[in-house]
Parts: C-alpha cells; sequence; structure tokens
C-alpha cells in the first residue's frame, strides 16, 4: 500500500498540532523531506507482510440458545487429548483473541475483526486440553462494572435476569454459575474479573500484576491490565491459575523470570493459623449496603471458627485509592485505548498491527456508539492531559507506588486481608439511554474496594460470602504481590467451611451444580 504524502494543508494541521510555528515557506520546504520519509513505513508494512500469521479455519456460530445474552458467538475448538483441563469447556471474555473466531470487545468500533493469533491465555489453555466453547459478551471496551453497556446486547443476572451481571466480564460469569461451561477467562482493569463474580455468586481471581500474561488481549492501561480465571469453585481456579500463569517473553508487564507454582498442591495446605487484616476502610462506604457489609463480617467469623485469626486494620490510603486509579483509568486510557488505539506505543510487546488499524477506522466512523463511560474517558482523560501535558498520570503513578507501600505494610503483619469485593448486590439493568446521572453510578459506583487493587497490583479474589436480600455477595480477599496460592488457599478454606457456594434459584431446582 502506498501512502500518500500529506498536502500543503495536512502539513498545516500538523503544524498547527505541534506548535511547530512553521511559516508556509518553511513547510512547503518539509514536504518532500515528510514524503521521503514514508518509504520506510511502506518497506516495514510489505516486510510484515510476509511474515504475518493467517487466521486458521474454525467453525463458529451464533449461540441458539442465550436466554442470558452472555454468549458472543459459541465455538467448539478441542484442545490437547491430555492435560490439567482436559474435558474441561472454557469461555472467552470477548476482549481476548481466539484466532479465526470473530471478536467485538463488546463495541460497535471493535464489530468485525477476526484475529490471525490466539491469545497467549488460549494457547495455554488449549494446550492443557481444555476446550474453547465460545467468546463471551463483555462492557463496551471492557470500561463498565455493569451489563448493559455491551453489543451486541445486556447481560442479565442468572440469580435475577431484570438485574446486571456486572463487568465488564459480565458473560464469563454469567456462563459460569449457570453451568453453561466449566470455566471463563476474564478481564480485571477496575474489577471486571470480579465484579461479575461477585455480582453473580462466582469465584474470581484477579491475579499479581504481571503473573498471566496479556498477550493478545484488547489493552486498556497498560499498568492496570490483568488477565484471570472465573469459576465455580476455588479448586477450578486454582487449576486453571496454574495453566495460565508464568512468562510469556512478549508482555512488558510482566517481569522477566517467575517462579512455577503448582495452586492446586497449595490448596492442600492447611489455612488454620493464617493471619487476616479487616480492612475498615472497606465498609460502611456511602454507597455500601449494611446487609452486605453484615454478611462479610459474618464471612469472617466462619473464617475465625476455621482456625484463622482476623483483627481490623486500618488502611488510610485505600480511602484515597480511587482518586489515584481515576486519573490512570481516565488519562492512561485516553492516551493508550483511545488516541493510542488500544496499544499505544513504546512498548516492547507483541502487538496486533490488524486490530490497530480495524480498530483506528472503527473508532472515527462508529466512534458515536460507543459507551457513555468510553465518551467520559475520553473527554476528561484527554481534557486533563492537555492541562498537564501527563503531570497528573506521571503523578498518579509515582503516588501508585504509596499505594502499594501502604497495603504491603499491612501484609507484613497479615497473610490476608479481607473485606467487601462490592459494597452492594447487583442492581437493575438499565437501557443505554438512561440519563447519564443514572448511567454512570450504575456502571461505576461499586469498584471502590476492586479497583485500588488493579493499582497496586496485588492478587485478589472474590468468593460468595452469601446472600443478602436473595442476591449473592462478594467475600474479597487480597495477598501479597506474587502471593496468590495463599489467597486461593484462605478463599478454600471459607469454602470448605461453609460446604459450597450456592447455585441460583433455576440450577437449583434442576438439582444444582455438581
Amino acid at each position: 500500500m502506498t501512502i500518500p504524502p500529506p498536502d500543503a494543508a495536512r502539513l498545516a494541521a500538523l503544524n498547527e498540532h505541534h506548535a511547530f510555528g512553521l511559516s508556509e515557506a518553511e513547510l512547503t520546504e518539509y514536504a518532500p523531506a515528510v514524503a521521503a520519509t514514508l518509504a520506510a513505513s511502506e518497506r516495514v508494512e510489505e516486510l510484515y507482510a510476509a511474515t504475518a500469521p493467517s487466521a486458521p479455519d474454525r467453525a463458529w456460530s451464533q449461540p441458539a440458545d442465550n436466554p442470558l445474552g452472555a454468549w458472543y458467538v459459541t465455538t467448539s475448538i478441542p484442545g490437547a487429548a491430555e492435560g490439567p483441563l482436559a474435558g474441561r469447556t472454557v469461555a472467552v471474555k470477548d476482549n481476548v483473541a481466539v484466532a479465526g473466531v470473530p471478536m467485538m470487545n463488546g463495541s460497535r468500533t471493535v464489530e468485525g475483526f477476526v484475529p490471525t493469533r490466539d491469545a497467549t491465555v488460549v494457547t495455554r489453555l488449549l494446550a492443557a486440553g481444555a476446550t474453547v466453547a465460545g467468546k463471551a459478551v463483555c462492557e463496551d471496551l471492557c470500561f463498565s462494572g455493569a451489563s448493559f453497556t455491551s453489543h451486541p446486547g445486556p447481560v442479565r443476572n442468572p440469580w435475577d435476569p431484570a438485574r446486571n451481571a456486572g463487568g465488564s466480564s459480565s458473560g464469563s460469569a454469567a456462563l459460569v454459575v449457570t453451568g453453561a461451561v466449566d470455566l471463563a477467562v476474564g478481564g480485571d482493569q477496575g474489577g471486571s474479573v470480579r465484579i461479575p463474580s461477585a455480582f453473580c455468586g462466582g469465584v474470581g481471581h484477579k491475579p499479581t500484576h504481571g503473573l498471566v500474561p496479556y498477550t493478545g488481549a484488547f489493552p486498556i492501561e497498560q499498568t492496570i491490565d490483568h488477565l484471570g480465571p472465573i469459576t465455580r469453585t476455588v479448586a477450578d481456579a486454582a487449576v486453571m491459575l496454574t495453566v495460565l500463569a508464568g512468562v510469556d517473553g512478549l508482555d512488558p508487564r510482566q517481569p522477566t523470570t517467575l517462579d512455577s507454582v503448582d495452586y492446586t498442591a497449595a490448596l492442600a495446605t492447611p489455612a488454620d493459623g493464617l493471619r487476616i487484616g479487616v480492612v475498615g476502610q472497606g465498609f460502611g462506604t456511602p454507597v455500601s449496603d449494611p446487609g452486605v457489609d453484615d454478611a462479610v463480617r459474618a464471612a469472617v467469623e466462619t473464617l475465625r471458627g476455621a482456625g484463622l485469626v482476623a483483627e481490623d486494620v486500618s488502611i488510610p490510603w485505600h480511602t484515597d485509592a480511587m482518586a489515584v486509579w481515576n486519573v490512570i483509568a481516565t488519562e492512561g486510557a485516553a492516551f493508550q485505548m483511545l488516541d493510542g488505539n488500544g496499544y499505544g506505543m513504546n512498548s516492547q510487546g507483541l502487538y496486533d498491527p490488524e486490530l490497530i488499524a480495524h480498530y483506528a477506522a472503527g473508532r472515527i466512523a462508529r466512534g458515536a456508539e460507543l459507551s457513555k463511560t468510553v465518551k467520559l474517558v475520553g473527554l476528561s482523560g484527554r481534557y486533563t492531559f492537555e492541562q498537564g501535558g501527563g503531570k497528573y498520570y506521571a503523578m498518579a503513578r509515582n503516588l501508585a507506588l504509596e499505594l502499594r507501600k501502604a497495603y504491603d505494610d499491612a501484609l507484613s503483619a497479615y497473610d490476608v486481608l479481607v473485606m467487601p469485593t462490592l459494597p452492594y448486590t447487583a442492581r437493575e439493568l438499565l437501557p443505554l439511554d438512561a440519563p447519564l446521572e443514572t448511567y454512570l453510578p450504575t456502571a461505576l459506583s461499586m469498584i471502590g474496594n476492586t479497583a485500588p487493587f488493579d493499582v497496586s497490583g496485588h492478587p485478589a479474589a472474590t468468593v460468595p460470602a452469601g446472600l443478602v436480600d436473595g442476591l449473592p455477595a462478594g467475600l474479597m480477599i487480597v495477598g501479597k504481590r506474587f502471593d496468590d496460592a495463599t489467597v486461593l488457599r484462605v478463599a478454600h478454606t471459607f469454602e470448605q467451611a461453609v460446604g459450597g457456594f450456592p447455585a441460583p434459584p433455576a440450577l437449583t431446582t434442576a438439582g444444582g451444580r455438581a
């Protein structure tokens, strides 16, 4: 493809954008030099075309049975004949690439894209014997904690179809909790593995930042991007995390080396005697439901009864954590997810040029169809970047180190920290044309306890603490960075102590879960 050189009007616009102060005569002088640089881009495109993979021929279809709106497309892609996940089915959140299968990322701006490469997590799941059963609906560009901004439609809660399933990994959680699949991949930048798991009554584990490769998933902001398991039991989360974890050499979010951990084997180590810090700032917030707080405190008592030691702890930084996350998730995401067309630049990771080009065109052609949450990110994030030149983002990233230290200090005295995953249970679904004053709180007001740990990078799992007025409430367990095993041990101990987690009523009347 030949790149047309910029005409005089385009050069003038570029001059104005960069405030170079070039005269018309100087721009005329620059024109041939600018045109000459385009040859390198054209040659790179030729070289890339010679090495780029082609999408495999994989069958997929529109879901025939989709009562909760949780499936985007269904497939049956078999994995290895043997392995720790042999015979298990998995749904893949639709921000994660499955080669040859359409990917929409819940957004009209991505609709029509078909990846040519499997994400690393998909490669690992297939190698472990799992069968990819399809792509699960997620929120529009994954920027919502509810489940009503997604295209092609909303995802409904298995406990009450009039309520939202949580986001952004909404379809993943709904499919797992209803038993449509055994396992699911979720993504988490502000709580998006844990939020739908808590609203739907499943297990969701956000790993330590960098433990699981993000390669092949649509980014929001590199410093808070996570992928993790959504399952029905902690044991399933442990075996899935064992498969997913480890360096792939393609993701700059990861350290250069990681010790291999058998998270399933770790569950056999008794958790009695472990120390729990109950974070006071995680309770009684302006949006908290007292019933949820009570359910989580009752869950702490259950852990005490199982032999763990629990004490109240104060972490004042937890209250300010949302200001730090808000700057990173608006200014950072406006820079990377919007202006950077998902991937941005200056990273040594594996890029997806085809997705970048497809989304770049779709974002301009269909930007009016983006969710109100994404539009808020673009307006606010771009404005603060223009006002400060990036200084607010830089401040927030520096303060993230202080936030991490505050949690690390607390975790020097305790093995895990606990608090409610979410301040309330699932709320009613909204229409896409709901007024902004209702739309934004429904989409974002639940993330006060989840989002801080995307910034700090600590592992955090949610398990059902119990039912509040017939709807699941979540207990969140947070651990030391790269000590995901202890988080899962405590979660497993709680699951064993309560005799397993409840299923939605429709499943219970049909015989429940295995």
